[in-house]
């Protein structure tokens, strides 16, 4: 099943928050033309009124049987949306849920054991076309439907694909929440940088900066980071000093990732059942 699939039986957008938005504007930014998509969204943004005037269709009857509907609410709302595209069940539309802990068993015995459901965990880095999706589908999921969901998917990053959906959990403490962890190093950098006596706009930008660079760095290298650290790391140099802070096993950020990452996945598992 092709984007040209897509194009002709046309994709609905279930929940158009920050994450469907993201997708919205990489699908749109592929080529995919707004008269192709019908979004469903008790407040819809400004901007998704606005792509009205381009062929957008928005909270408008469905179409009878498109290729995919995206299932993009919060997790605590989709009982209560489903019902909106239940119909679509009985034809043979794809189901791709991005919602954080919510099972192909739970959409299953929602939509019927017979509808394709692909279950999927993006990041939000998606908004800026750098984001990293997981997926996994059910035994109704063709190869075809597969490919289907990772080039729409692909419009906002890169995609893995697992056999075993009970990884999910660990995907969202990794890659789903860790955009957060990111941020917040950031933030306590910039904090650290100001507390040694630099301005706060300064502190932050070098802060910024730096993470940002040294991702790009980590996935363009052909080292991998553990050896990048290394190289940079002049013996009882200041990033030396720094890093035997940082590393401490008892005390540094191993123990404390590792806590952070299980909290996520403990979480995710709590929101499955």
């Amino acid at each position: 099943m092709s984007m040209q699939s897509i194009e002709a039986r046309g994709l609905v957008l279930l929940g158009c928050g920050k994450m469907g938005s993201a997708m919205l504007e990489g699908w749109l930014a592929q080529g995919l033309s707004a008269s192709s998509i019908t979004v469903i969204d008790p407040y819809p943004s400004a901007r998704l009124e606005a792509l009205q005037a381009e062929g957008l269709h928005l909270n408008t009857p469905l179409p009878k049987a498109p290729a995919v509907c995206l299932l993009a609410v919060k997790p605590q709302m989709m009982a209560e949306a489903l019902p909106q595209i239940g119909d679509l069940a009985k034809a043979d539309t794809v189901f791709l849920s991005i919602a954080a802990g919510t099972s192909i068993d739970w959409f299953e015995g929602a939509l019927g054991r017979r509808a394709p459901i692909i279950r999927a965990m993006p990041n939000t880095p998606a908004a800026v076309g750098r984001g990293i999706t997981a997926l996994v589908g059910n035994a109704q999921a063709s190869e075809a439907q597969m490919a289907m969901a990772e080039s729409l998917l692909s419009a906002v990053g890169q995609t893995v694909r697992i056999e075993d959906e009970t990884m999910m959990d660990a995907i969202t403490g990794v890659s789903g929440s860790g955009p957060a962890y990111v941020f917040h190093m950031i933030e306590t950098m910039a904090a650290a940088g100001v507390a040694e006596g630099l301005p706060e706009d300064l502190a932050m930008q070098l802060a910024k900066a730096t993470v940002a660079g040294a991702g790009v760095l980590a996935m363009e290298a052909d080292e991998d980071p553990s050896q990048l650290r290394v190289n940079v790391t002049s013996p009882q140099g200041t990033t030396a000093a720094g890093l035997e802070v940082l590393m401490d096993h008892q005390t540094g950020l191993p123990p404390l990732i590792k806590r952070t990452v299980a909290a996520a996945a403990e979480r995710s598992r709590e929101l499955g059942k």
